[in-house]
């Protein structure tokens, strides 16, 4: 059978010693098997450089959108979320190979990863869609910082205890002392919002959960909104705070700040083998019984 993409990008995690050599000799394996089924093959730009693939294409992580029509990444959960939202504005869809710790985005095993290569080209597959956040920090009037999220937002502090004043859609829900507040997707409670008590959403849940880190009052307790809500979040005291984007970038806030977090207006299309099960994957992941 016909495949179902024709150029794809593939974009390996950067790393030394031996995960990094894994991951080349997987990624190598990777484009030389699709390379064989005619398949165009661009190899991201940071990743072409860290390794022996001078046979492939080179390609910007901010050009694949418009060359290919596929985006398969060798890594781990952390690679994937850098990936996605490079990408979210482009209709192209991701596919994950697991070289991390958890996989809970990166979910193909490199065991059988060229069969189950082959199954999602074919056309068996289950396409996972996702919802993302949309972040901007507002000092007085002005947008200073904006950007989107795929596991979430989180506004922390730096050595002590910080005081936040919390609204959501224009009405006022409390003020709190805390480490900080975790605004997270759907896709995210499965990351720093489960650590910090939070509850596991379903990613076709139509929803945003907000879990405060290490509350000075016990009552503060995790919430769900309505994926249409806006969240706003004031930092009113604090000694030292910052805005963390899934856990990759970091900005500095300045007292009386305020973080405005929504819905993301698209969405990212994740491509898992047809049998691919949610609740499998979490028993998996998490050793449950």
């Amino acid at each position: 059978m016909e495949s179902l993409f024709k150029s794809v990008a593939i974009i390996g995690k950067y790393e030394s010693g031996s995960e990094s050599s894994d991951i080349k000799s997987q990624l190598l394996e990777l484009a030389q098997y699709l390379t064989q089924k005619q398949i165009n093959i661009f190899i991201e730009a940071k990743t072409h450089q860290s390794g022996n693939y001078q046979a492939f294409k080179s390609i910007h992580l901010d050009d694949i959108g418009k060359q290919a029509d596929l985006a398969i990444v060798v890594g781990g959960d952390g690679t994937m979320l850098g990936v996605a939202r490079s990408l979210v504005n482009f209709d192209i869809p991701l596919i994950g190979i697991n070289q991390g710790r958890f996989g809970f985005l990166a979910d193909l095993n490199t065991s059988n990863m060229l069969e189950s290569i082959d199954e999602i080209f074919q056309g068996s597959s289950y396409k996972d869609k996702r919802m993302l956040l949309n972040a901007k920090i507002f000092r007085g009037s002005t947008c200073i910082y904006e950007s989107l999220a795929l596991n979430d937002a989180v506004v922390r502090s730096g050595s002590r205890l910080i005081e936040l004043e919390v609204s959501i859609n224009g009405s006022f829900v409390h003020k709190q002392r805390s480490d900080g507040l975790v605004v997270s997707t759907p896709t995210g409670t499965t990351a720093y919002a489960l650590s910090a008590g939070g509850s596991i959403f379903h990613p076709e849940l139509e929803a945003i959960s907000i879990v405060p880190i290490s509350p000075h009052t016990l009552s503060n307790r995790p919430i769900a909104v309505n994926s249409k809500s806006t969240i706003e979040i004031d930092v009113v005291n604090m000694d030292e705070s910052y805005l963390s984007i899934d856990g990759q970038l970091k900005v500095q806030l300045e007292l009386h700040d305020r973080v405005e977090i929504k819905r993301a207006e698209k969405m990212i299309t994740l491509l898992h083998p047809k049998d691919y099960c949610y609740f499998e994957m979490l028993r998996k992941k998490l050793n449950w019984g």
